[in-house]
């Protein structure tokens, strides 16, 4: 009788999953392809160096030709959907003045294809890879660095998710874009956020990618299932108010990028459970920096998604083999059906995120010296529900949830305010969910 019993409960949680997934999601991760990406990153390899200050005037050599391919091959995927994709360069002058590691004045240029969404045009999600490469040098604009995997590899899986991603239809903006710059300072992601921000733009996320096709580390580690997803904590921009907010009532781990990257988080575990997304509660790599960072320090949401293992050998280093080791970033050691896991990852994010409604721009809390915790949310055009989520104070991701339908407050009995943290994500008709907001308002008792 209790196996009855417990097979029947099984079969009821079986089905309640399922009807928190979308069919278009598993068709998507079907449509992203190894082979496709691995062509493009021969291409990009193949232009010989895409240093920031090469050859801009070759149809062969450096990062002008490798721009202008980008260029064509997001145009060539606009024209199969119907011109969805709007292409075009977005670009800011820099001069050796005052910059180290600028060897010459030149034009960082970056590549973009907007398809705009059907209902909140200008909402995007953001997908990023970086055209340029670098050897042992980066002032050397010459020699010949291939980049495969740094960062050949990220922008192929940028522009292979335009591939799959413009058959489908979204309310909210998705944005493939090319950043140049990234290894003398960023400056590709620096000028795309200060264009966004004199636009206007409402950024839900950018999935920053650089470096998404090594599987086997420099401490021998092999492994094509985990992947890191790097976010800073709060934004540099917050106010002081805020950060009083949060030395009383907590949230120091809870900001939009970090809610961001635990949104990939969950979105991967339930759509692609055979990888194993790695939550690193750091803006990027010790010490280092990603082409996230730019839209950051302007208070956007923003993450890098990478590999798990790295090879120092096959970074930032020239061709040659040195006491039996060979260095350089060549084209053999990536990984394609690793990168195009990575891709899917993105892909579906990108997806869910488009198709999710806003999330609720008001989430107040209360519950002081109460066996409850109350919380009120505004009203979202297009939401069918919310979720309302939390978690112990110790937990890296939003373990319990419960789901309301037709009301902006709510009381959960029972649940200590002071065991905690809360917060509400709309959802949408078809089950897609916007990022969680953690509470920015104190309801009062």
């Amino acid at each position: 009788m209790n196996y009855i019993l417990n097979y029947s409960l099984a079969l009821c949680f079986c089905a309640s999953l399922n009807a928190q997934t979308d069919q278009k999601i598993y068709d998507i991760i079907d449509g992203v392809s190894a082979e496709r990406i691995e062509k493009d990153v021969q291409t990009l390899v193949n232009f010989g160096t895409r240093n920031t200050f090469s050859d801009t005037v070759s149809n062969t050599r450096g990062i002008g030709a490798a721009r202008r391919w980008i260029k064509k091959e997001f145009e060539t995927i606009s024209k199969t959907c119907n011109n969805c994709l709007d292409v075009s360069y977005q670009k800011d002058f820099v001069t050796k003045e005052g910059n180290s590691r600028v060897p010459h004045d030149a034009w960082i240029v970056n590549v973009l294809a907007v398809q705009k969404g059907s209902k909140y045009p200008n909402r995007y999600i953001i997908m990023s890879g970086d055209i340029d490469s670098r050897g042992s040098d980066t002032m050397d604009f010459t020699t010949d660095a291939p980049g495969a995997n740094d960062n050949a590899s990220g922008m192929a899986g940028t522009i292979e998710a335009a591939r799959v991603l413009s058959k489908y239809k979204f309310e909210s903006s998705i944005i493939y874009v090319g950043l140049s710059g990234e290894e003398q300072g960023l400056f590709g992601g620096a000028g795309l956020a200060a264009y966004a921000k004199e636009q206007g733009w409402d950024i839900i996320g950018v999935l920053n990618n650089d470096m998404i096709g090594n599987i086997e580390g420099v401490d021998g580690v092999i492994d094509n299932r985990a992947f890191r997803i790097f976010s800073e904590p709060v934004p540099p921009t917050e106010t002081e108010k805020e950060r009083q907010m949060r030395r009383f009532y907590g949230g120091e781990v809870d900001g939009i990028s970090r809610q961001l990257a635990r949104y990939v988080h969950k979105t991967t575990q339930t759509y692609m459970p055979e990888m194993n997304p790695m939550m690193v509660y750091r803006l990027d790599r010790f010490g280092r920096g990603g082409h996230h960072r730019p839209f950051n320090d302007l208070g956007f949401p923003g993450i890098r998604i990478m590999e798990a293992h790295e090879n120092y050998t096959q970074q930032h280093q020239d061709i040659r083999t040195e006491n039996g080791i060979t260095y350089g970033d060549t084209f053999e050691h990536v990984n394609f059906p690793y990168a195009a896991k990575l891709t899917t990852v993105n892909a579906i994010n990108l997806a869910s995120l488009a198709l999710a409604p806003p999330p609720p721009k008001m989430v107040a809390i209360g519950g002081i010296v109460e066996a409850s915790a109350k919380l009120k949310w505004d009203s979202v055009e297009g939401a069918k529900g919310y979720k309302i989520y939390w978690r112990d104070t110790t937990s890296p991701t939003w373990d319990h949830s419960r789901y309301v339908e037709n009301i902006e407050e709510f009381t959960l009995n029972g649940i200590v305010i002071d065991n905690y943290y809360f917060g509400i994500a709309s959802v949408g008709p078809d089950g897609h969910e916007s990022v969680v907001v953690f509470p920015n308002s104190i309801l009062r008792n």
